[in-house]
């Protein structure tokens, strides 16, 4: 699936707008901060002491043969060296400290307000985008925080400094070690109007990659049965590809602008070496006082070639930004500021449908005009061709979609006034395709309810006739079901799900049944399974067989996203209209397959 890009490039925002909003992230860590930047500071301090150390063992100590100062003095410098490194690694603990705290706070942030977002945002963005966002995007998001905070702030120190001291000791050779500034300016600022481009790119390439390689890891089955290996090495190479242009664009801007810059920091040496050389040679400058300054200039371009990497992580965390940022911008379930109450309990199960109408956009409406009302307890069957809107009516029971029109009451009580946490809790669901987590038959069915006992896992389990494989099983109910459940049949993780749904216990069930696929007896065993889960509860069947909604209390007729036909299934038999004829043609079980026979 492509990425959506609208909203990123509606939005480009600036590396100040990034970094503010990920500001908020270092504020609870902020005396981790301070640390990181003070043992930053104490290390350069030592640091500045190793030119003026040297220009006294040279001049004063060896020029002056005082033999009696050579060791205090490389004592001294031995000192300062030890001091830099011991606060270095300090600065280098805490900042781990911080940079994996931010990490989790940031990471976490992004992952609850996905959790948040209505179903439609996940139906356009493809799984393993949003997997590189929340993972590779926040950690370079988070780099430029922390290593831009801390080495940013070290090397404005340094330059600063350093430049103070080389005009305090000799202004006429610090002016001529800025004749490259203009340079190195103009090189950064074509560096940073050029950079996002190529770094955006980078990071779409990267999402389209993950993104298929996501779709054919889970897909691997259909891969091998339609022998499409062939096929997918190529898509995938073309994505690798993407992926390897993008960052060969990244790799070859850099290689160009950071030796040009490391050649104009090269050149300031040279003409301060050529000037100083020869004011060493007339006697106004002494050997130890050259060698000091370059010192001290190697501490000055060191810090401008750091602030040039830290402009490349900008640059990087901008694009990544942008991705990241498009997560915690979007708007979550239900986002108005409209107060909202829990249901009010005990539920009994009533639903009514008043005049509801649904669409995905203004040109694809879905249901029109649905009106229809479930008395607690009762079974309500849906029929109707594929593409008739049965499983969008289900949805917007659980406020999986919001009506465009109408309303949706249970017990009386309107949708759109309850929490959509209240809600759910009193919604339970069985899925046509039931998914099932990659971990232990015992954690799924508890997803029901996670405080369940073992002896209400069971008996659920039991009530789902699904205890009996499982006890079958070497590792019993803590045996691993594999990713989406591979390792059960389709029948065994039918009844997991329905177990689950039986220990949730809830009085509203939507049921997309899913017995045609499997054999008469597992069938037998789903069906019983599925009468005990729906006794009384108000239950919602989009029906496939004829022998699943035979006794509903109401069967509903869908086509084109309207009602055509209700009543029981009697009833709709005597009515000899669209369902009757579906009914009594021959050899037909699947509902949808006879719809699709009939003009």
């Amino acid at each position: 699936m492509a990425e959506p890009d609208s909203a990123l490039d509606a939005r480009h925002r600036s590396t100040l707008e990034v970094i503010r909003r990920v500001s908020p992230y270092l504020w609870p860590y902020r005396w981790l901060a301070l640390g990181n930047i003070a043992c930053a500071i104490l290390s350069l301090l030592f640091a500045f002491a190793f030119p003026k150390l040297t220009q006294f063992i040279i001049d004063d100590v060896i020029g002056l043969q005082k033999r009696e100062l050579l060791a205090p003095v490389v004592g001294a410098l031995l000192a300062a060296f030890l001091f830099r490194d011991l606060f270095t690694s300090l600065r280098i603990r805490i900042n781990n400290v911080f940079e994996q705290n931010v990490i989790f706070d940031l990471r976490r942030a992004v992952y609850a307000h996905l959790q948040r977002l209505p179903v439609g945002y996940f139906d356009a963005r493809a799984s393993g985008d949003l997997m590189t966002r929340v993972i590779e995007d926040v950690n370079s998001v988070e780099r430029v925080l922390i290593d831009g905070t801390e080495q940013g702030t070290v090397a404005l120190l340094s330059v600063f400094g350093v430049l103070a001291i080389l005009f305090a000791t000799q202004p006429a050779l610090a002016a001529i070690a800025l004749v490259p500034l203009p340079l190195l300016a103009a090189g950064a600022l074509w560096y940073t109007l050029t950079a996002h481009r190529r770094y955006r790119a980078q990071r779409r390439a990267a999402s389209a990659m993950n993104a298929l390689l996501m779709d054919n890891l889970q897909g691997v089955r259909q891969i091998k049965a339609f022998v499409r290996e062939q096929h997918e090495d190529q898509r995938f190479t073309q994505r690798a590809d993407d992926l390897r242009k993008g960052t060969l664009g990244v790799m070859l801007a850099w290689a160009n602008y950071s030796p040009a810059m490391s050649f104009a920091a090269a050149l300031g040496t040279v003409l301060v070496l050529w000037r100083g050389g020869a004011q060493v040679f007339d006697g106004t400058l002494t050997l130890g006082e050259l060698i000091s300054f370059l010192l001290y200039l190697a501490l000055f371009y060191e810090p401008i070639g750091r602030l040039h990497g830290l402009n490349q992580m900008l640059q990087a965390a901008r694009a990544a930004g942008e991705r990241v940022f498009d997560i915690l911008d979007a708007p979550a379930e239900r986002a108005d500021s409209k107060p909202r109450r829990p249901i009010a309990t005990p539920v009994r199960g009533e639903v009514v449908f008043d005049n509801v109408a649904f669409g995905y956009g203004p040109d694809r409406s879905v249901l029109k005009n649905i009106s229809l009302h479930a008395r607690p307890g009762q079974m309500l069957a849906i029929v109707g061709p594929t593409g008739a809107g049965k499983s969008t009516l289900v949805n917007l029971l659980p406020a999986f979609h919001e009506p465009s029109h109408g309303r949706i009451l249970i017990d009386g009580q309107d949708l759109q006034d309850l929490s959509l946490e209240s809600l759910r809790n009193h919604i339970a669901i069985v899925s046509q395709e039931p998914f099932l987590f990659n971990g232990t038959i015992r954690e799924n069915i508890l997803y029901g309810r996670l405080d369940a006992s073992p002896g209400e896992l069971e008996a659920a389990a039991r009530a789902a006739n699904c205890h009996d494989f499982i006890a079958r099983a070497p590792e019993g109910y803590d045996s691993l079901v594999g990713e989406r459940g591979i390792k059960l049949s389709v029948g065994e993780k039918q009844r997991v799900s329905i177990a689950r749904a039986l220990l949730r216990n809830c009085p509203i069930l939507i049921l997309d049944e899913a017995t045609a696929s499997v054999d008469t007896a597992t069938e037998r065993l789903i069906q019983e399974a599925l009468h005990r889960l729906m006794a009384g509860r108000t239950s919602f069947v989009i029906a496939h067989r004829l022998s699943t909604i035979r006794h509903a209390d109401l069967i509903i007729v869908l086509r084109h996203g309207e009602i055509i036909e209700r009543g029981t299934h009697d009833e709709l038999l005597a009515l000899d209209g669209l369902y009757a004829r579906l009914a009594h043609i021959q050899n037909i079980t699947f509902i949808e397959q006879a719809f699709e026979q009939i003009p």
